[in-house]
């Protein structure tokens, strides 16, 4: 059976195949043989919204077929690119066959496929987005430039997208648990204590509005210490703060020599910075 791209794959994943316009063959698979893919960056899926496409699937079938691509390791069976929801419901509509496109592609092109249909779909938690822009930009050479032009998002969503990493892992399982909104988690950036802060918004319920306030309070303070400082080291001091998620202190001396710090929580931040450095210099 042959299905046109554009509505057998849909919108993003098409483009990433080209032309939108031609056919491609779906094959029946066994759904024993068929495994997740290493690169998925969604590991959270809405119960409630997995029975209902369950019950669909039993009533209906799969209507849109599975991407998938030889698995490497195991002869016979196939890596999920792109329809690992559409898979789960089906294992528990007691399918034994499923429907699939079967592609011979590398592993960015499998990321890029997962990143897509996912962030397409809107539902993927903005940590998981985060952590897929951040594994094609360390993995796969990728800058937030080509993400955004990939992605069909800004910039500037990309680079806040990214920067909610910097958080410590207590506050990012919030974020994926649902108990924090993304606009929760970015106003805690930079803060030391934003493992506190995120947990009394939990408690009191506080909307993102009253979360910025709440944590402009700890930010002033910060402010206040360093008030000796030009009005424009601070203001540069802040801007970096909130573009790396780290804590900086810059100190300017008269001549117009001085130093500038970077506080950083984990090794996997002081990676990044020295990534940074090292590319930029």
């Amino acid at each position: 059976m042959d299905i046109p791209l554009k509505k057998g794959l849909g919108r993003g994943l098409s483009s990433l195949l080209g032309d939108s316009s031609k056919k491609v063959d779906t094959n029946k698979v066994s759904i024993k043989d068929i495994v997740r893919s290493k690169f998925q960056p969604r590991k959270h899926f809405d119960k409630e919204s997995l029975e209902e496409l369950t019950n669909s699937i039993k009533k209906q079938g799969i209507i849109q077929p599975i991407v998938v691509r030889p698995d490497k390791s195991q002869d016979g069976k196939y890596e999920i690119v792109a329809g690992e929801r559409r898979w789960l419901a089906s294992q528990n509509a007691g399918l034994h066959e499923v429907p699939v496109v079967i592609l011979n592609i590398d592993d960015v092109k499998s990321l890029e496929f997962a990143i897509v249909e996912n962030v397409q779909r809107q539902d993927l938690n903005p940590i998981e987005e985060a952590r897929g822009y951040q594994k094609l930009i360390d993995d796969f050479n990728y800058n937030q430039e080509k993400l955004s032009q990939f992605i069909g998002k800004s910039r500037s969503y990309i680079a806040n997208s990214i920067r909610l990493l910097s958080l410590p892992e207590d506050v990012l399982l919030m974020v994926e648990e649902g108990d924090l909104s993304a606009g929760h988690a970015r106003s805690l950036i930079g803060l030391n204590n934003s493992t506190e802060i995120a947990k009394k918004i939990v408690e009191k319920k506080l909307s993102v509005r009253q979360s910025e306030i709440l944590t402009r309070q700890f930010r002033d303070k910060k402010i206040k210490l360093v008030s000796k400082k030009d009005a424009n080291i601070i203001s540069l001091q802040k801007d970096l703060e909130e573009k790396t998620g780290l804590n900086i202190s810059i100190n300017n001396k008269k001549n117009n020599t001085g130093t500038i710090s970077f506080d950083y929580k984990n090794l996997e931040q002081l990676d990044k910075l020295i990534n940074v450095i090292k590319n930029n210099f």
